[in-house]
């Protein structure tokens, strides 16, 4: 009796000092709650399109705020139904449950994680430690919350809060990571796996391990079903539905060069904040216009690539005759060589003149024969060269076509970009800035200072109507070595060596002819024609004080050169590039928003409109008739106008141009400056990403007929102003007559 006395006096001690401990040392030691009911989530930066597609995301972590009442009643109860089935009945404490967990602690075991609340307490105040001391301060937290919050109002953290692997933390963010969906388009079946990952994020993240995430996703249904949630029907659908799980989460668009630029853009103004406080970017590109002029850069960068040929391997690893450790060895060595949208890396397994085995980064081994070897046949013949053959351990590329059916193809060295903008206000609708903005962050639209060849001649034609040329004026299209040009150590050519003798400026222009363009300037004055250009946005001192400007010798960036052509296609006005429409804080307050586009005014003309709508006239006709005319062909419109370019031995390719208030420019060459061929032209390599790219851009916009400003006459199909002036000044234009060509022809 005595030692039983003795027993429960003990006993009552013990409790009596955990007591003590708890409320006297632990709960004054209790961090406040304004953590959870004073809830600010670390939401990233996210940047839209004009149309609100997603493009770009930038934080540590990924997540959403989606309130209580907008998460699916499905997804609630998977939830619940796998980590706290008791959570709208117990005060936040499930002592059962809590009692298994201490004692499992206490002796080295590992045990669930508590009711819901408990594990709110957990991820907001408290370290992943093991211990009872950690464990009883939980305990506390969790009724404090509970006193504090509602249940519902308990849930909306935790499914805001709980980290779900791939850097997502909510469901809302796991949703659009694993299965790019929003939360009210999962299924139970997708539901439930998502309510599987928290327990164990690593062992049960889809994308990494989907075998253990199925596991878990069955136990989650069966115990819905267990618990009513579900029936037998659906657990029996739930657990037999093929998921598609996404396994690098992606965006919605293929913007990466926009998004990077709004982000340099926001974090000049908010630092680190910009990545935590939940910031929307609406900017003015257009998803479709978008896509459409990705998937044209990258299409057309591969044609280029495959019709120079193949480059042979791009590395090589000998193979183990260990098939385990082989595999591990493949794999480690494709770690090195990601792929590239569509541009898949893989080990040659084994290989022959007909059919190649390949092991992919993507775990797939596949084969490759017929049609598919086709760019690569000279790299499996017997006599190729060592660095050009194709052998086992071999690191290749390969591609699926529209029929499933595997290709070989190379990952290219060239290099491309594409822009386009709204002429009338200078808005973007597109941009490209490189083939893969993972491969090679560098963005060409903006930074790549480039010679634009004759894609400058326009704007020096331009120049010489302002000195009284027009279209019908008459130069001699002969080399300068062959006339009285002896002051002159420099002879231009043309490209294909033809020379016609005394042409019309508007041909010459349609033709590209490089000794008509050097006449004009030298007509005009280097300097002249030098000065007239920062009116169209070029930078002076990019530009030679010499006549090899007429030839496009200076720099300029794609993003210069549109903004140039906008001022011919909006009737003379120069336009500033903007991006970005609308920021909107986390609660959805505006903090900037652009100005309503608005019709030029003329204090932004730098452009006498009859000057530009005789221009746009000349590049409708390179267009129509000369080295740009594949646009009208393939585009079937009237309203087309643009110019080619070709550097010197063809080390850069343009093409610019616009249509229906869209002006754009495609771009195409090394970084490291070197030719792209003897064959190539801007016509052949920026040209067909321009058709390619502007035929979505313009597909149901009607075509535009411009007025024709006042004082302006045309004469056998070719404007001219009704004023002109020569070396007396001012004249009004004879009908009668022509007016006098300037300069003369030479002879």
């Amino acid at each position: 009796m005595k030692f039983l006395l003795g027993l429960f006096v003990a006993a009552l001690l013990f409790i009596g000092g955990v007591l003590i401990y708890v409320y006297g040392v632990l709960a004054p030691g209790l961090p406040p709650l304004t953590a959870v009911t004073d809830y600010k989530p670390k939401i990233p930066l996210r940047i839209y399109t004009a149309d609100n597609t997603l493009i770009g995301e930038f934080g540590e972590e990924h997540r959403d705020f989606v309130p209580i009442n907008e998460i699916p009643d499905q997804l609630k109860k998977a939830i619940i139904a796998i980590e706290d089935a008791r959570f709208y009945e117990h005060g936040g404490i499930d002592y059962i449950g809590m009692t298994r967990a201490v004692l499992a602690t206490a002796t080295g075991s590992m045990q669930g994680g508590g009711t819901i609340t408990m594990q709110v307490a957990r991820n907001f105040f408290l370290t992943h430690e093991r211990s009872i001391t950690r464990k009883l301060r939980e305990i506390l937290l969790a009724r404090q919350i509970e006193a504090a919050l509602t249940k519902d109002q308990i849930l909306e953290l935790y499914m805001n809060q709980i980290y779900l692997g791939q850097r997502a933390h909510g469901f809302s963010s796991a949703a659009r990571t694993y299965f790019n969906k929003n939360l009210k388009e999962l299924s139970i079946a997708e539901s439930a796996m998502l309510a599987g990952i928290p327990k164990n994020p690593a062992r049960h993240n889809p994308a990494v391990n989907f075998d253990k995430a199925k596991e878990r996703q069955i136990l989650v249904l069966r115990s819905m079903q267990k618990h009513g949630d579900i029936s037998e029907a659906q657990y029996e659908t739930a657990s037999k539905e093929k998921l598609h799980v996404v396994k690098v989460p992606s965006f919605e668009s293929h913007a990466a060069y926009v998004a990077e630029m709004v982000r340099q853009n926001i974090y000049a103004q908010f630092k680190d904040d910009a990545y935590t406080m939940g910031l929307k970017v609406i900017t003015t590109i257009n998803k479709d216009e978008q896509e459409a002029a990705y998937e044209s850069l990258r299409r057309n960068v591969l044609a280029y690539d495959q019709r120079h040929g193949y480059r042979g391997p791009e590395a090589f690893m000998t193979l183990s005759s260990d098939a385990a450790v082989r595999d591990d060895g493949i794999d480690e060595f494709l770690q090195k060589y990601p792929s590239s949208e569509g541009l898949t890396a893989g080990v040659v397994t084994e290989v022959s003149a007909k059919l190649i085995k390949a092991d992919l980064s993507s775990g797939e081994s596949v084969e490759i024969s017929g049609e598919g070897l086709r760019l690569a046949n000279a790299a499996l013949q017997a006599k190729a060269k060592q660095d050009l053959k194709i052998r086992p351990g071999a690191l290749i590329r390969v591609m699926q076509n529209a029929k499933g059916n595997w290709l070989i193809t190379q990952a290219p060295e060239v290099d491309a970009a594409y822009v386009s903008l709204n002429a009338q206000d200078g808005s973007y609708r597109a941009l490209v800035g490189g083939f893969d903005f993972n491969r090679k962050k560098f963005n060409h639209v903006t930074s790549a200072w480039r010679q634009p060849g004759s894609s400058i001649k326009p704007f020096i034609y331009s120049a010489a109507i302002e000195k009284g040329f027009y279209p019908a004026t008459l130069i001699n299209d002969v080399p300068l070595s062959s006339t009285a040009e002896q002051e002159l150590k420099w002879d231009p050519r043309n490209d294909d060596g033809k020379y016609d003798g005394p042409i019309e400026m508007q041909r010459a222009l349609a033709q590209s002819k490089n000794v008509v363009a050097v006449r004009i300037l030298k007509s005009i004055g280097a300097s002249y024609g030098r000065d007239y250009l920062p009116r169209f946005g070029f930078e002076l001192n990019k530009q030679p004080l010499n006549l090899t400007l007429a030839l496009g010798t200076g720099s300029v960036t794609p993003l210069q050169l549109v903004g140039a052509y906008a001022v011919f296609a909006n009737g003379g006005y120069q336009v500033k590039p903007w991006l970005i429409e609308k920021v909107l804080d986390a609660k959805g307050t505006v903090l900037f928003q652009a100005k309503e586009p608005a019709t030029p005014t003329e204090e932004s003309r730098v452009l006498d409109a009859r000057n530009a709508f005789v221009m746009d006239s000349m590049l409708r006709e390179v267009v129509r008739s000369g080295t740009g005319a594949t646009a009208s062909q393939r585009l079937a419109r009237h309203d087309l106008a643009g110019k080619t370019g070709t550097t010197s031995d063809a080390v850069d390719g343009w093409f610019a141009g616009y249509a229906g208030n869209i002006v754009a420019v495609s771009w195409m060459g090394y970084d490291e400056p070197r030719s792209l061929g003897g064959r190539e032209f801007g016509a052949t390599v920026a040209l067909p990403i321009w058709i390619d790219a502007m035929r979505h851009a313009l597909a149901g916009k009607p075509e535009i007929a411009r007025a024709v400003p006042e004082n302006l006459v045309n004469v056998d199909g070719k404007w001219m102003y009704l004023e002109y002036q020569d070396g007396a000044g001012m004249k009004t234009l004879d009908m009668t007559e022509l007016p006098p060509v300037t300069p003369p022809p030479e002879q």
